[in-house]
């Protein structure tokens, strides 16, 4: 009940606090289990994402986050384990480590993932190179749709080492889901998922 709880007051508080919208540019909400993979610029990312999500999507879906960070504190631990739900990654990842086997579980269950495939928190403009990680997903389950997500002034709005969002307006854009085609190339599934995610910043 307390969990349930703090989701809702959660939402709420972003919303006020960020005035987020979310737009689905040629695609709507789905319930097929799907991987959101977003441009990253705070810690707030995947709460903003969450929260824009309809109710019966959230409750299915869960952020991939670094142990490291949110492990560090009582109340962090709580919210990523007991609110959030996150798939937690040690970093740095060592050889005993399988972070594709730990997505891959959530996603065989029917449960969705918000994934940021640059892999660290972006202080410059664009999108860093993509991590290998979102095409190893895609190949051990072809049938496992991509959805983009631009997310415009979060990292403005709350930048590194911020507590309080400052009052800039937020938004969201989620974009068609691609899927793997067969014999695609790692480059080539990469380079495709970074254009689509590019394509949908306000400014382009």
């Amino acid at each position: 009940m307390l969990e349930k709880i703090l989701s809702a007051a959660l939402c709420g508080l972003i919303k006020t606090l960020t005035g987020a919208r979310a737009l689905w540019r040629d695609a709507e909400p789905s319930m097929r289990a799907c991987v959101y993979f977003a441009n990253h610029r705070s810690h707030g990312d995947f709460v903003l994402i969450w929260s824009s999500l309809p109710s019966a999507l959230r409750a299915r879906t869960r952020p991939v986050a670094g142990a490291d960070y949110w492990l560090s504190g009582g109340a962090r631990r709580f919210l990523i384990e007991r609110v959030f739900r996150g798939v937690l990654i040690n970093r740095p990842i060592k050889r005993r480590d399988d972070p594709i086997a730990a997505m891959l579980a959530p996603l065989e269950a029917g449960e969705s993932l918000i994934v940021f495939p640059e892999g660290t928190r972006n202080q410059g403009e664009g999108v860093l190179a993509f991590k290998a990680g979102l095409h190893r997903v895609a190949c051990a389950r072809p049938e496992t749709e991509f959805v983009p997500v631009w997310v415009e002034n979060l990292g403005r709005a709350l930048p590194k080492g911020g507590v309080i969002p400052l009052p800039l307006l937020c938004s969201l854009t989620f974009g068609v889901p691609l899927t793997i085609r067969p014999g695609e190339t790692r480059a080539g599934f990469l380079a495709r998922c970074r254009d689509a995610l590019l394509d949908l910043e306000p400014s382009a």
